[in-house]
Protein backbone atom coordinates (compact mmCIF):
# COMPACT_ATOMS: atom_id res chain seq x y z
CA UNK A 1 0.00 0.00 0.00
CA UNK A 2 2.95 2.35 1.07
CA UNK A 3 4.62 1.63 -2.52
CA UNK A 4 1.08 2.07 -4.25
CA UNK A 5 0.77 5.38 -2.45
CA UNK A 6 3.72 6.71 -3.25
CA UNK A 7 3.96 5.61 -6.79
CA UNK A 8 0.36 7.68 -7.12
CA UNK A 9 2.32 10.57 -5.95
CA UNK A 10 4.91 10.13 -8.37
CA UNK A 11 2.41 10.66 -11.30
CA UNK A 12 0.92 13.38 -9.56
CA UNK A 13 4.33 15.05 -9.60
CA UNK A 14 5.16 14.03 -13.18
CA UNK A 15 2.35 15.19 -14.85
CA UNK A 16 -0.09 17.37 -12.51
CA UNK A 17 2.75 19.56 -10.91
CA UNK A 18 0.29 22.10 -9.39
CA UNK A 19 -1.38 19.41 -7.42
CA UNK A 20 1.72 19.58 -5.31
CA UNK A 21 0.36 23.27 -3.76
CA UNK A 22 -2.99 21.47 -2.93
CA UNK A 23 -0.95 18.60 -1.30
CA UNK A 24 1.10 20.88 0.70
CA UNK A 25 -1.52 20.19 4.02
CA UNK A 26 -0.48 16.74 4.12
CA UNK A 27 2.33 17.71 4.92
CA UNK A 28 2.78 18.73 8.82
CA UNK A 29 -0.51 16.24 8.80
CA UNK A 30 1.59 13.23 8.05
CA UNK A 31 4.61 14.41 9.84
CA UNK A 32 2.10 14.67 12.92
CA UNK A 33 0.96 11.33 12.97
CA UNK A 34 4.95 9.97 12.46
CA UNK A 35 5.85 12.12 15.46
CA UNK A 36 2.65 11.21 17.36
CA UNK A 37 3.63 6.91 16.62
CA UNK A 38 7.00 7.74 17.95
CA UNK A 39 6.20 9.58 20.71
CA UNK A 40 3.15 7.52 22.04
CA UNK A 41 3.55 4.34 21.00
CA UNK A 42 7.31 2.91 19.96
CA UNK A 43 9.34 5.01 22.56
CA UNK A 44 7.05 3.76 25.49
CA UNK A 45 7.01 0.46 23.94
CA UNK A 46 10.78 0.08 23.97
CA UNK A 47 11.78 1.86 27.02
CA UNK A 48 9.45 -0.73 28.53
CA UNK A 49 11.09 -3.36 26.62
CA UNK A 50 14.71 -2.62 27.08
CA UNK A 51 14.92 0.65 29.19
CA UNK A 52 15.74 4.00 28.70
CA UNK A 53 18.72 4.02 27.87
CA UNK A 54 19.16 1.47 24.93
CA UNK A 55 16.06 3.37 23.82
CA UNK A 56 17.94 6.54 23.87
CA UNK A 57 20.61 4.84 21.63
CA UNK A 58 18.93 2.72 19.20
CA UNK A 59 16.78 6.11 18.73
CA UNK A 60 20.01 8.11 18.66
CA UNK A 61 21.61 6.01 16.09
CA UNK A 62 18.51 6.19 13.81
CA UNK A 63 18.20 9.98 14.04
CA UNK A 64 21.85 10.50 13.54
CA UNK A 65 21.89 7.61 10.08
CA UNK A 66 18.99 9.88 8.58
CA UNK A 67 20.89 13.28 9.79
CA UNK A 68 24.16 12.29 7.93
CA UNK A 69 22.53 10.91 5.05
CA UNK A 70 20.88 13.86 4.43
CA UNK A 71 23.80 16.60 5.02
CA UNK A 72 26.54 14.82 3.35
CA UNK A 73 24.69 12.77 0.88
CA UNK A 74 21.26 14.20 -0.21
CA UNK A 75 18.29 15.19 0.87
CA UNK A 76 16.28 11.82 1.44
CA UNK A 77 13.03 13.37 1.99
CA UNK A 78 11.79 15.41 -1.01
CA UNK A 79 8.86 16.69 0.17
CA UNK A 80 10.56 17.95 3.77
CA UNK A 81 14.08 19.56 1.24
CA UNK A 82 14.45 23.22 2.12
CA UNK A 83 16.55 24.13 -0.39
CA UNK A 84 14.79 23.94 -3.27
CA UNK A 85 10.85 25.05 -4.78
CA UNK A 86 9.71 21.64 -5.20
CA UNK A 87 5.95 23.29 -5.90
CA UNK A 88 7.69 25.00 -9.41
CA UNK A 89 9.78 22.70 -10.78
CA UNK A 90 10.11 23.81 -14.43
CA UNK A 91 13.49 24.72 -14.11
CA UNK A 92 16.33 21.87 -15.74
CA UNK A 93 18.30 20.87 -12.75
CA UNK A 94 21.42 19.13 -13.76
CA UNK A 95 22.62 17.00 -11.70
CA UNK A 96 20.79 16.68 -9.01
CA UNK A 97 18.63 13.68 -10.05
CA UNK A 98 21.39 10.83 -9.17
CA UNK A 99 22.05 11.84 -5.24
CA UNK A 100 18.72 12.24 -4.83
CA UNK A 101 16.96 9.24 -6.32
CA UNK A 102 20.22 7.60 -4.27
CA UNK A 103 19.09 8.85 -1.43
CA UNK A 104 14.97 8.02 -2.31
CA UNK A 105 16.07 4.76 -2.55
CA UNK A 106 17.51 4.11 0.39
CA UNK A 107 14.74 6.26 2.19
CA UNK A 108 11.78 3.99 0.67
CA UNK A 109 13.98 0.91 2.00
CA UNK A 110 13.92 2.09 5.47
CA UNK A 111 10.30 3.08 5.43
CA UNK A 112 9.39 -0.85 4.22
CA UNK A 113 11.83 -2.30 6.23
CA UNK A 114 10.25 0.06 9.78
CA UNK A 115 6.34 -1.37 8.72
CA UNK A 116 7.90 -4.96 8.41
CA UNK A 117 9.46 -5.02 11.89
CA UNK A 118 7.16 -3.12 13.56
CA UNK A 119 4.38 -5.72 12.83
CA UNK A 120 6.49 -8.21 14.73
CA UNK A 121 6.74 -7.19 18.37
CA UNK A 122 4.83 -4.04 19.27
CA UNK A 123 1.00 -3.77 20.09
CA UNK A 124 -1.73 -3.82 17.29
CA UNK A 125 -2.16 -0.09 17.52
CA UNK A 126 1.75 0.36 16.58
CA UNK A 127 1.12 -2.28 13.67
CA UNK A 128 -1.64 -0.29 12.25
CA UNK A 129 -0.39 3.43 12.75
CA UNK A 130 3.12 2.70 11.83
CA UNK A 131 1.91 1.79 8.00
CA UNK A 132 -0.75 4.43 8.37
CA UNK A 133 1.50 7.33 8.77
CA UNK A 134 4.46 6.39 6.40
CA UNK A 135 1.78 5.75 3.72
CA UNK A 136 0.65 9.45 4.49
CA UNK A 137 4.22 10.40 4.57
CA UNK A 138 4.28 9.00 0.85
CA UNK A 139 1.49 11.53 -0.77
CA UNK A 140 3.67 15.00 -0.65
CA UNK A 141 7.04 12.67 -0.70
CA UNK A 142 5.98 10.62 -4.31
CA UNK A 143 4.68 14.55 -5.68
CA UNK A 144 7.85 16.11 -4.83
CA UNK A 145 10.37 13.31 -5.94
CA UNK A 146 8.17 13.41 -9.47
CA UNK A 147 8.16 16.71 -9.92
CA UNK A 148 12.10 17.12 -8.65
CA UNK A 149 13.18 14.35 -11.27
CA UNK A 150 11.07 15.17 -14.07
CA UNK A 151 12.75 18.40 -13.96
CA UNK A 152 16.22 16.98 -13.69
CA UNK A 153 15.89 14.46 -16.37
CA UNK A 154 14.82 15.40 -20.10
CA UNK A 155 12.84 12.47 -20.63
CA UNK A 156 9.32 12.30 -18.60
CA UNK A 157 9.45 8.40 -19.42
CA UNK A 158 13.06 7.71 -17.77
CA UNK A 159 11.92 10.05 -14.71
CA UNK A 160 8.63 7.83 -14.20
CA UNK A 161 11.05 4.87 -14.29
CA UNK A 162 13.41 5.65 -11.83
CA UNK A 163 10.73 7.05 -9.29
CA UNK A 164 9.18 3.86 -9.77
CA UNK A 165 12.30 2.20 -8.66
CA UNK A 166 13.08 4.43 -5.97
CA UNK A 167 9.33 4.52 -4.44
CA UNK A 168 9.65 0.31 -5.15
CA UNK A 169 12.85 -0.53 -2.86
CA UNK A 170 9.50 0.19 -0.20
CA UNK A 171 8.96 -3.12 -0.81
CA UNK A 172 12.56 -4.50 -0.90
CA UNK A 173 12.74 -2.91 2.61
CA UNK A 174 9.53 -4.84 3.54
CA UNK A 175 10.86 -7.93 2.45
CA UNK A 176 14.47 -7.97 4.30
CA UNK A 177 12.42 -6.69 7.40
CA UNK A 178 10.33 -9.74 7.17
CA UNK A 179 13.15 -12.49 6.38
CA UNK A 180 15.18 -11.12 9.23
CA UNK A 181 12.65 -10.41 12.20
CA UNK A 182 11.86 -14.52 12.82
CA UNK A 183 15.75 -14.79 12.72
CA UNK A 184 16.33 -12.19 15.63
CA UNK A 185 13.40 -13.13 17.51
CA UNK A 186 11.49 -11.15 19.75
CA UNK A 187 13.79 -9.64 22.08
CA UNK A 188 16.22 -8.46 18.94
CA UNK A 189 13.28 -6.95 17.04
CA UNK A 190 13.34 -3.95 19.44
CA UNK A 191 17.23 -2.91 17.87
CA UNK A 192 15.97 -2.28 14.55
CA UNK A 193 12.85 -0.96 15.67
CA UNK A 194 14.34 1.57 17.65
CA UNK A 195 16.53 2.48 14.91
CA UNK A 196 13.43 3.12 13.10
CA UNK A 197 11.76 5.31 16.12
CA UNK A 198 14.63 8.15 15.34
CA UNK A 199 14.13 7.68 11.32
CA UNK A 200 10.59 8.47 11.97
CA UNK A 201 10.99 11.14 14.15
CA UNK A 202 13.78 12.98 12.26
CA UNK A 203 11.56 12.30 9.25
CA UNK A 204 8.41 14.21 11.13
CA UNK A 205 10.62 16.74 13.06
CA UNK A 206 12.46 18.13 9.55
CA UNK A 207 9.04 18.37 7.48
CA UNK A 208 7.42 20.24 10.45
CA UNK A 209 10.43 22.59 10.97
CA UNK A 210 10.24 22.93 7.13
CA UNK A 211 6.41 23.85 6.86
CA UNK A 212 7.19 26.21 9.75
CA UNK A 213 9.70 28.38 7.86
CA UNK A 214 7.50 28.38 4.77
CA UNK A 215 3.60 29.29 6.42
CA UNK A 216 4.45 30.08 9.77
CA UNK A 217 4.39 28.23 13.23
CA UNK A 218 0.81 28.63 13.35
CA UNK A 219 -0.36 26.75 10.28
CA UNK A 220 2.58 23.99 10.91
CA UNK A 221 1.81 23.30 14.55
CA UNK A 222 -1.89 23.18 14.40
CA UNK A 223 -1.71 20.52 11.47
CA UNK A 224 1.03 18.77 13.05
CA UNK A 225 -0.87 18.47 16.51
CA UNK A 226 -3.69 17.21 14.52
CA UNK A 227 -2.30 14.68 12.94
CA UNK A 228 -0.45 13.54 15.96
CA UNK A 229 -3.09 13.36 17.85
CA UNK A 230 -4.93 11.29 15.45
CA UNK A 231 -2.03 8.77 15.67
CA UNK A 232 -2.30 8.61 19.67
CA UNK A 233 -6.35 7.96 19.58
CA UNK A 234 -5.78 5.46 16.59
CA UNK A 235 -3.53 3.68 18.85
CA UNK A 236 -5.39 3.42 21.70
CA UNK A 237 -8.54 3.26 19.73
CA UNK A 238 -7.20 -0.18 17.95
CA UNK A 239 -5.70 -1.58 21.05
CA UNK A 240 -9.23 -1.13 22.95
CA UNK A 241 -10.80 -2.27 20.27
CA UNK A 242 -9.51 -5.87 20.01
CA UNK A 243 -8.20 -6.38 23.58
Amino acid sequence: MATLIGIGGVFLGLWLTSAGRRARIVVPFSAGVLLGVVLFGLLPELTAETGWWRTALMFAGGYGLLLLINRKVAPVCPSCAHDHDHLRCDTVLHGFAAPLISASILHSFFDGWSIATAQMAVPLGIRVTVPLAIALHKIPEGIALGAIVRASLSSRAVALGWCVVAEGATLGGGALGLAIAPRLGTAWITYPLGIAAGWLFYLGAHAVHEEWKRRGPATALVTALTGAAGAAALQQGVEALFR
